[in-house]
């Protein structure tokens, strides 16, 4: 697209969802012609794409093409349906991963999941655009990812950073540290610490950079070899606003990042992404002119990521109204050697038959929040009534 009007013009004509939420704020497209023009739009939530994509499946009306002529079609937890329209990059991750140095002759080991939501092909597609050879390892099997790093000569990791950790702390256990070739990791979906970083780098010789984005929109934001705050990539315009009134905020000061998604396919105007973060003009140190986001301190809203999945309050209410005997469950998270950990305290209505209690709600949960977890049954009356279903532990450096 020439111009962000020539790009809201396209979309309010092929985009029954785009026109929708113009109408409903009296305007026309051609009143939208700059950054500024808008934040006369209100804000689309997360919990509000999901609404509409359930009033109207499986995209909410967003879908400017027929799904027909979509590459693949993934669903996220929620749910929410995420296509992958056309392109071999459709989700634009090619730009952070050169930046990271991944280029033709790299052995990739991309452990996102293949499985429904996107990560793993949207990493896998940016990958071989740029001539990397790609294993498509998924999630979980340590020994067996770590006999694949050894023997197919990896020399880059796609992934998690608790499952880097998870990886490289193995491979020292089972002798495999000086056969190992892995150099550099590009990580996303979970908070990366310093910490973590500096111990990558001084014990096992591997750089991590780390990027920013979601399953709808694909790369928001991304390091480059500075690692001084994240680039904006392309394709998105970025604001971070007032997360009550949707006021645009200025440099330095922290508010949700605001994300308009410039894919004719899918566009998505003025996403919400309930992420507090901050923008900056001050220029990098790479000498790449433009805004970066400082960085991502937490979350504005009710969801919270873990393991690189959002969990949500409806969906622990929905998992205790599949269990009988359960009057309240808390999701508690926290975070064990760089990894989090998720807990499930569960207040029964009555004290016995725990253990089969127990089991029922972890088995539920497999399916609902697409979480292995571990389960702990408490007494009645352990909660009160004002309790959060969600406790999140973890600190934000």
């Amino acid at each position: 697209m020439s111009s962000l009007s020539e790009f809201v013009r396209t979309a309010y004509e092929k985009s029954a969802a785009v026109r929708g939420m113009l109408t409903a704020a009296g305007l026309r497209p051609e009143d939208i012609r700059s950054r500024a023009d808008l934040g006369r739009i209100p804000l689309l939530r997360k919990s509000e794409l999901a609404q509409r994509q359930r009033s109207a499946p499986p995209f909410g009306g967003f879908l400017t093409v027929p799904e027909g002529e979509l590459q693949r079609i993934f669903v996220s937890p929620g749910p929410i349906y995420d296509p992958q329209g056309s392109g071999p990059d459709f989700w634009r991750w090619g730009q952070a991963l050169s930046a990271a140095g991944f280029a033709r002759g790299d052995i990739v080991q991309n452990t996102f999941s293949y499985h429904l939501t996107p990560a793993g092909m949207m990493f896998d597609n940016a990958l071989r655009r740029l001539g990397c050879t790609v294993i498509p390892a998924g999630v979980g099997n340590t020994e067996l990812q770590v006999q694949i790093m050894r023997e197919a000569g990896v020399t880059g990791y796609i992934g998690v950073p608790s499952f880097l950790y998870t990886l490289v702390k193995k491979a020292q256990e089972l002798g495999y540290q000086n056969d190992i070739r892995l150099r550099k990791a590009w990580v996303a979906a979970e908070k990366l610490s310093e910490e973590l970083r500096s111990i990558m780098a001084r014990d096992f010789g591997i750089e991590v950079f780390q990027g920013y984005g979601t399953a709808d929109l694909g790369c928001v934001a991304y390091e480059c070899p500075a690692r001084n705050g994240f680039h904006l990539a392309e394709g998105v315009i970025v604001e971070v606003v007032d997360p009550e009134t949707g006021r645009a905020l200025g440099p330095g000061q922290p508010g949700e990042v605001v994300v308009t998604l410039l894919e004719p396919t899918y566009p998505l105007l003025r996403f919400g992404t309930g992420d507090l973060g901050a923008l900056t003009d001050v220029p990098c140190r790479c000498g790449q002119p433009g805004e970066r986001l400082t960085g991502i301190f937490g979350r504005t809203v009710d969801g919270v990521k873990v393991k690189g999945l959002f969990l949500y309050p409806h969906q622990i209410e929905e998992l205790r109204s599949r269990c009988t005997g359960v009057r309240f469950i808390q999701a508690q998270i926290s975070q064990v050697d760089f990894r989090d950990v998720l807990l499930l305290k569960v207040e029964l209505d009555q004290d016995e038959n725990a253990a089969g209690t127990a089991a029922a709600v972890a088995q539920q949960a497999k399916e609902i929040l697409r979480f292995t977890c571990r389960v702990e049954t408490v007494p009645s009356g352990t909660f009160s009534d004002g309790d959060r279903n969600i406790l999140d532990t973890r600190t934000w450096e």
